[in-house]
């Protein structure tokens, strides 16, 4: 059933408003040119370096694979036993909200799928709207580490003016 639902949410976006998209996973190499967007994702660059190089970047475009063009990116990492993690997911501000943060997501999902995996998790704050987010796009709450936020970066992390304390994972099973 959870399949079911991840699959009707693909199929109201597959014929979007986007014709011209464009994923590419972007080399080692080239990996650091995408910092500034996925500041957005997570505001902390010694975290976005302890994962970077060990997981996959995706960069989302419209049109061409120009700067200009680039409207989101997403890094997965390979958990073992089946398990990914989607670490980071940024839209670019002035294209939020214009289905290409979902059309990424899906990107994703299928290509865990295709790579046999078991579980594909996402963490994020609690913050509501990011939370339905996911929900929208076939994940279910699975999880929360209760104390993330402060043990793993050196300052706080504010959210809607809330400070977080607290990772909220959620999961799709295949």
């Amino acid at each position: 059933m959870h399949e079911e639902k991840v699959k009707q949410a693909q199929e109201k976006t597959a014929i979007g408003r986007h014709a011209f998209i464009r994923i590419s996973e972007i080399s080692e190499e080239d990996k650091a040119k995408f910092l500034p967007l996925l500041l957005l994702g997570d505001e902390s660059e010694a975290m976005i370096k302890r994962y970077i190089h060990r997981g996959r970047l995706f960069a989302l475009y419209e049109h061409n694979n120009t700067a200009s063009d680039l409207r989101a990116v997403c890094v997965l990492t390979n958990e073992g036993d089946g398990l990914f993690e989607i670490k980071n997911l940024a839209v670019a501000p002035e294209h939020q909200r214009s289905g290409f943060g979902r059309r990424m997501v899906f990107f994703v999902v299928d290509l865990c799928r295709q790579a046999g995996a078991k579980t594909l998790f996402v963490g994020t704050g609690r913050d509501s709207q990011v939370v339905s987010f996911y929900e929208k796009c076939g994940f279910a709450k699975s999880h929360i580490v209760e104390g993330f936020f402060e043990a793993n970066y050196d300052h706080p992390i504010i959210e809607d003016g809330i400070c977080l304390k607290d990772m909220q994972y959620l999961r799709i099973d295949f």
